[in-house]
């Protein structure tokens, strides 16, 4: 039997109360275009909201104007989804906190991940999401995956018990000396300074 091989996220829908709480939520709290709108196909008292996470691939929302909105937590229980994490720029993220508090919204504060940042938060319908920020920039034509695989082999290796910013630093550099050409013949550390 052949695997089915996914190569990425197409969209997420999740299910709305009526259809401004959406639009004020993904539009007027976290900036993502309402791009497209539609009967929900299987439901026809449903609306089918579009909205763009800035990466190309949708959130979706399914509407009723008879739902009012709920704010009480969703259950976290086996099978149920816990949170959605959202990447934002490090300019973005230092301003989280602040905006989430400006509006009243109730929030985290920034949480070290080792190998990120994140603030979490509820929308109004009681869903948790994260807004995240990585420490690093992989090197080009490598993906944050796979420094993150690398980082973690690392880790173990060594046996420390969560990714921090030495593993990551440590990762990215060997992506570095195998993807980087160099004239040199000696790739290993020097001391130019001329200290022993």
């Amino acid at each position: 039997m052949q695997k089915i091989q996914a190569q990425g996220v197409h969209h997420i829908t999740l299910i709305g109360a009526d259809r401004q709480t959406s639009i004020d939520f993904w539009e007027g709290v976290l900036g993502m275009p309402f791009i497209f709108e539609q009967p929900n196909l299987d439901v026809p008292a449903e609306n089918h909201l579009y909205f763009d996470p800035g990466d190309g691939r949708l959130i979706t929302v399914f509407t009723n104007e008879k739902r009012q909105p709920d704010p009480t937590p969703n259950p976290e229980g086996i099978g149920n989804l816990h949170h959605v994490a959202f990447n934002v720029s490090r300019a973005t993220y230092t301003q989280v906190k602040k905006r989430l508090d400006e509006r009243g919204i109730s929030n985290s504060g920034e949480v070290d991940r080792g190998f990120m940042y994140s603030i979490y938060f509820r929308d109004p319908l009681g869903q948790l999401y994260e807004l995240a920020n990585y420490k690093f920039d992989p090197p080009p034509g490598v993906s944050h995956a796979e420094v993150l695989l690398l980082a973690h082999k690392l880790r173990t290796e060594r046996g420390d018990y969560n990714i921090t910013d030495e593993h990551l630093a440590d990762a990215i550099e060997m992506f570095i000396q195998r993807t980087a050409s160099t004239l040199s013949d000696d790739r290993s550390p020097k001391d130019p300074y001329g200290r022993k």
